[in-house]
């Protein structure tokens, strides 16, 4: 492998456009061809040959300063500083070639007590777009106004380069895409994809190390507030499609955020400073506040439009991966600084493709920590690149691919903060009822929202509870607004032998899995029946 001396990054201010305005990045990107302007106002861009994440071409350097701290395995592939000094090399020149470049800097982490400081170059107007939307740019309102800006991580994204054959095996991969990250040198390297979420999942990544380190749980989920009560908060966990955009931007309730938080002594902070939500069959009946929201300053990603720019939300014909971008403050009535107290309630979001799992129970302590740990859902098509239909998948944390450290570790950090706050946990499955994936229905939003607004209005944790007997948990008997035959998911299957089979083999699937977590008896024992 070629150990030539690495040139540094040529930033200099003649070829450089630092933080630029959203309007000014938005010209430019569509006098480069890398967008257009849809009818609705928002930048529309293609993300070429890769519309969502490739968790497989991903690699973390190991070092003496993390190598015991890291979770090693199919999440966390090792790579070493030779390999990592190749890529950056690739980058580095690829980025040294072109005329100009973009650079962000701004925060990851509205409290200021544990926000970071995030540079993200990139050769694409629309990819610092994204960095200025996704991110907290300084001097904003997000950011308290601040711009005592220190640099901590780095991106260097050089997504349009594609690794050559030569280079593929001089690394020993088979694929022109990899992204490759170091915690020592606090740098990120993006080569062979445009996807832009590869940007802010790095960064979370970073956060999901760095945040525990100061005694903050970092966590995959979205967060709202009451309205009229601060004392209100929710919390919804959950994996891409699984709901946590859809039921954080709720009118009732004021947006925190709606994709990754820190839960320190002080309550909850947002990471970002923008959301990022799937479109696929976005309705402005059935997510009003996230249809206004997509306006001029926000970015779609691979959306059709007809002859006169007019998005078609229906069509994935590109990807069922259709995303939009676009700041917090887009949604009315969001929390700016993003900052809010100790949640009260705690939902874990899972999109259950084999239909047998309840559309609500309420969990114990332990089971809190079995399912979270578990992690259960369905990755939904277009999230990761070949996925093309719902996969039954465990992705521990309801974040495997963005956690570096054991799931454990993370799982404890919940339990801690859930019994010193007596914060309440419920599993809802938005997922499918009356049979599997290509046989039942998903479950109707319209019942899902009413089953969040029983949670958080207080009046599901006073209802009676009927046992599971699959997988141990508490069932509703009546929830308002809800048909009552529809909360035990037996009820909704033709076939009640069929759904017995399906249950039993996804109580199984549990028990195989939690095979692979240390967890205390009693945590295990909270577990399906396997």
């Amino acid at each position: 492998m070629s150990s030539t001396t690495l040139q540094p990054l040529n930033l200099s201010p003649e070829r450089t456009r630092t933080n630029l305005c959203p309007a000014e990045l938005i010209e430019r990107a569509i006098k480069a061809g890398e967008g257009v302007l849809a009818d609705n106002g928002a930048l529309m861009c293609l993300t070429g040959a890769r519309s969502g994440r490739s968790p497989k071409d991903k690699y973390l350097e190991d070092t003496p300063l993390v190598h015991e701290k890291i979770w090693w395995g199919k999440v966390n592939q090792p790579t070493d500083a030779t390999r990592f000094e190749f890529v950056e090399r690739i980058a580095t020149e690829h980025l040294n070639s072109r005329d100009e470049l973009f650079v962000f800097e701004g925060f990851s982490g509205a409290d200021p007590k544990y926000r970071l400081g995030v540079q993200v170059i990139t050769e694409l107007a629309w990819h610092s777009l994204f960095a200025r939307t996704l991110f907290i740019p300084q001097g904003s309102a997000a950011a308290g106004g601040s711009t005592d800006w220190n640099h901590d991580w780095t991106i260097i994204n050089a997504g349009t380069r594609n690794l050559t054959e030569a280079e593929q095996a001089e690394l020993g991969v088979s694929s022109p895409t990899i992204i490759v990250q170091s915690m020592d040198r606090k740098k990120v390297v993006i080569l062979g994809t445009e996807y832009s979420g590869e940007i802010k999942k790095s960064i979370f990544y970073a956060m999901n190390y760095d945040m525990p380190e100061v005694d903050v749980f970092p966590m995959h989920c979205s967060c709202n507030v009451a309205s009229d009560d601060p004392s209100n908060v929710a919390l919804f966990f959950g994996l891409s499609g699984t709901g946590k955009t859809t039921l954080s931007a709720d009118p009732d309730r004021s947006l925190i955020g709606d994709d990754e938080h820190g839960w320190s002594a002080d309550g909850v902070f947002n990471f970002e400073g923008g959301c990022y939500a799937k479109c696929i069959k976005l309705s402005p009946e059935g997510e009003p506040q996230i249809w206004d929201a997509i306006k001029f300053g926000s970015c779609l990603e691979n959306m059709v439009l007809d002859s006169n720019r007019v998005p078609d939300f229906d069509d994935g014909s590109i990807t069922e991966n259709t995303r939009v971008t676009y700041p917090v403050d887009f949604i009315p009535g969001a929390v700016i600084p993003s900052i809010a107290g100790h949640p009260k309630n705690v939902i874990f979001l899972t999109a259950d493709a084999f239909g047998v799992m309840p559309p609500v129970s309420r969990l114990t302590p332990e089971q809190a920590s079995y399912y979270f740990i578990n992690g259960y859902t369905s990755k939904l098509a277009g999230t990761e690149a070949g996925v093309t239909e719902p996969q039954p998948n465990f992705s521990p944390c309801f974040g495997g691919p963005f956690m570096p450290r054991p799931p454990a570790e993370y799982a404890q950090m919940l339990a801690d903060r859930i019994k010193a706050h007596d914060a309440h946990v419920w599993l809802l499955n938005t997922g499918w009822t009356g049979g599997p994936y290509g046989t039942g229905e998903r479950f109707s939003l319209r019942y899902t929202r009413a089953m969040v607004t029983a949670i958080l209005d207080g009046s599901l944790a006073g209802a009676t509870f009927t046992h599971d007997d699959f997988f141990g948990l508490e069932l509703p008997d009546a929830v308002a607004n809800v048909p009552g035959e529809v909360l035990n998911p037996r009820n909704t299957w033709s076939d009640k032998a069929a759904y017995d089979a399906q249950a039993s083999k996804l109580a199984g699937m549990f028990r195989k899995n939690d095979e692979t977590f240390d967890m205390s008896d009693a945590v295990r024992a909270a577990g399906p029946k396997g």
